[in-house]
């Protein structure tokens, strides 16, 4: 168990934030709507210590957090109405909360383990002046879903953090008591007309006095689009995956977890020393490496050797049976 760092508010306490934060460390910081958990967005091992931390049960996409719109916006491919609408919002709301969810940019360097592998990005500008100066110390994507354990009530305090992950993280940025209280409103820019996906600080009237007719999802399903994991094959590279393989066939790449199984031409081991946190953190980069470059070798499948369902494990073998699945027929 690591010893959690107490700071305040100071120029000094947020200084040893910023330099937490660049080192890939875990530092909680309060926004205006709740405590958020931050870590490096750029960094697949510091966003794998997030879901760790939290025990989070999925790779749930995360927002991350800029100190300027100019800083959030290059992170998103814009053109047209959606780039028009994107900054009419950014300029009526940010700093505030509201998250938009985008396309992603090509350049961006955010994780994909960050946006659990979609092709879109969560995107805030914070209204906190102390998590604001942090941001610009930092001057890199952080990004920070609640700071407290998977399923437990947001926190809106130090103390509450410190109540549900002292031990867990690395410090927690004392900035207050949290204005809202609640988490932003999260809206998706991608459709033809915006839909809201989580209610927040910033209401439906607001947003439409703003960019007009502005939809809001009244189901799960309606959701989806902008959500992980919900399309049965969404993580599916081009190569079939085998699970639970024990062996490994001529004509297949291996996902390795611990001691490789032998004979394999192309190999990319998530944790030699089979530690789940790392193996996490090398799950999407790995599928991406071994569908590209098994194709170059003419191979046919991915082979995956056997994860456990402890922790990460349960995150990492939802993705795997996900990318598993058979895929859609082609259209002709």
């Amino acid at each position: 168990m690591r010893v959690t760092e107490y700071l305040t508010a100071t120029p000094e306490g947020i200084d040893k934030a910023a330099f937490l934060l660049k080192e890939g460390k875990l530092v909680s910081f309060g926004t205006e709507t709740v405590y958020g958990l931050g870590a490096l967005a750029s960094s697949d091992k510091a966003v794998a210590g997030i879901f760790a931390a939290k025990g989070r049960p999925q790779f749930n996409p995360l927002i991350s957090h800029f100190a300027t719109a100019e800083q959030a916006l290059v992170h998103a491919s814009l053109s047209g109405k959606m780039k028009e609408t994107a900054w009419t919002l950014a300029e009526a709301f940010w700093p505030g909360p509201l998250t938009l969810i985008l396309p992603r940019a090509a350049c961006s360097s955010i994780s994909d383990l960050a946006s659990a592998g979609l092709p879109t990005l969560a995107l805030r500008v914070p209204k906190s002046e102390t998590t604001l100066t942090l941001l610009r110390k930092v001057n890199a994507p952080i990004a920070a879903p609640s700071a407290n354990r998977s399923g437990a009530v947001s926190p809106s305090t130090a103390a509450h953090v410190l109540a549900s992950l002292d031990g867990r993280i690395d410090a927690v940025l004392d900035s207050g008591p949290c204005l809202v209280g609640v988490e932003s409103t999260v809206l998706d820019l991608t459709q033809d007309i915006p839909i809201i996906l989580r209610p927040g600080g910033i209401t439906l009237e607001a947003l439409t006095s703003v960019c007009g007719i502005v939809h809001q999802a009244q189901t799960l399903q309606e959701a989806l689009p902008s959500s992980p994991g919900m399309l049965a094959s969404h993580y599916a590279p081009s190569l079939p995956v085998r699970l639970n393989a024990h062996h490994v066939e001529k004509d297949e790449a291996l996902l390795a977890f611990g001691p490789p199984a032998p004979n394999a031409t192309l190999v990319w081991n998530l944790s030699a020393t089979e530690n789940l946190e790392e193996a996490a953190s090398r799950l999407f980069a790995g599928l991406r490496f071994l569908d590209a470059e098994g194709q170059k070798l003419g191979l046919k499948r991915i082979a995956v050797q056997p994860i456990p369902p402890r922790g990460l494990g349960v995150a990492i073998r939802d993705r795997l049976h996900r990318a598993a699945e058979p895929r859609p027929p082609k259209s002709v």
